[in-house]
């Protein structure tokens, strides 16, 4: 069975040339924006009655009209869980013990959702899988959960920091230039855990945002997991995308939500009226005020999705 999602999303996507870009993308949602003005709004994950079990895996699908699943798996071997909609995407995620949550980030439809075992090298059988039926609740609430790349509850640091950041705030807009504006200051890129990780030394790698608050320090993929446990924290629809940058580099960006906004890019900062195609990684590390770093992240076309978490 080929790993997919969660085998790239591990990956270092480096050029000898820049730091690379973590893009924010910021889009409209008419009237069902969530922003928590008066505080964090953690919504928080919970197994129900749906479930299904097989060997040492159970799926619970109780609430995937809120946009995830959970599962859990208590083998002694590596297990898989794979997600697909309906002539959509097939994502794939390493299963641990202990329930995690998946998002359902295609929207409503058909998906199909087994699990997996390690029989042998790089060989796998199925233990249990569904089909289930998707409506969801509201199409954001996929990106407001937190899930196994994003990973967070109402303890943690991530989650107080972006209260503390967003305190006071009325404008959605504000609150994530304050989190972009202080990740930009305060990450620095971590090239020894890239090393590690592009070598291969660290696999399964995922981040903890918690401790990438405490060592100051990240990859691609951990500045965007912690901007969007921030964001989401506060009710900002957040998604964690992974795909392309020009080049043919894999990378880790993220598009956020607000009620007033449409698509802004092409610049790289708020005047007043437009904002940035937002690049922490590459502005923390290459300078905000690069005329190459603003051309490079403020094209659009220089970031292609293939995956959404």
């Amino acid at each position: 069975m080929q790993r997919t999602g969660a085998k790239k999303s591990q990956a270092i996507f480096m050029a000898a040339a820049i730091i690379l870009a973590l893009a924010i993308v910021v889009i409209p949602v008419g009237s069902t924006g969530a922003f928590a003005s008066s505080g964090s709004s953690v919504l928080t994950p919970s197994t129900g009655s749906e479930s299904i079990s097989g060997g040492a895996a159970t799926v619970d699908y109780s609430n995937a009209s809120e946009g995830y699943i959970m599962a859990s798996y208590s083998g002694s071997t590596r297990g898989k869980l794979q997600i697909t909609k309906s002539g959509g995407t097939t994502y794939t995620y390493d299963l641990r013990s202990g329930y995690e949550v998946f998002p359902l980030t295609a929207g409503s439809g058909t998906y199909t959702v087994n699990a997996f075992e390690n029989v042998h090298s790089n060989q796998y059988a199925l233990l249990a899988g569904t089909s289930i039926s998707v409506s969801l609740r509201n199409d954001q609430l996929p990106f407001l959960y937190p899930n196994q790349y994003v990973s967070f509850n109402s303890g943690s640091d991530a989650v107080a920091l972006g209260a503390q950041l967003a305190a006071g705030e009325t404008d959605p807009l504000k609150v994530v230039s304050g989190v972009y504006n202080w990740v930009t200051q305060n990450i620095t890129y971590d090239t020894d855990k890239a090393a590690k990780v592009q070598s291969g030394s660290l696999t399964g790698y995922l981040p903890n945002v918690d401790s990438i608050l405490a060592s100051r320090k990240g990859i691609c993929f951990d500045y965007a997991s912690l901007m969007a446990a921030m964001l989401r924290s506060q009710g900002i629809p957040t998604r964690l995308q992974v795909g392309y940058v020009s080049g043919g580099l894999y990378h880790a960006w993220l598009s956020v939500f607000t009620t007033d906004t449409g698509w802004i890019n092409h610049a790289i900062y708020f005047d007043g009226a437009r904002w940035t195609l937002m690049d922490p990684t590459f502005a923390a590390g290459s300078g905000q005020n690069s005329d190459a770093v603003m051309q490079f992240i403020g094209d659009g076309t220089n970031y292609s999705a293939v995956y959404i978490y």
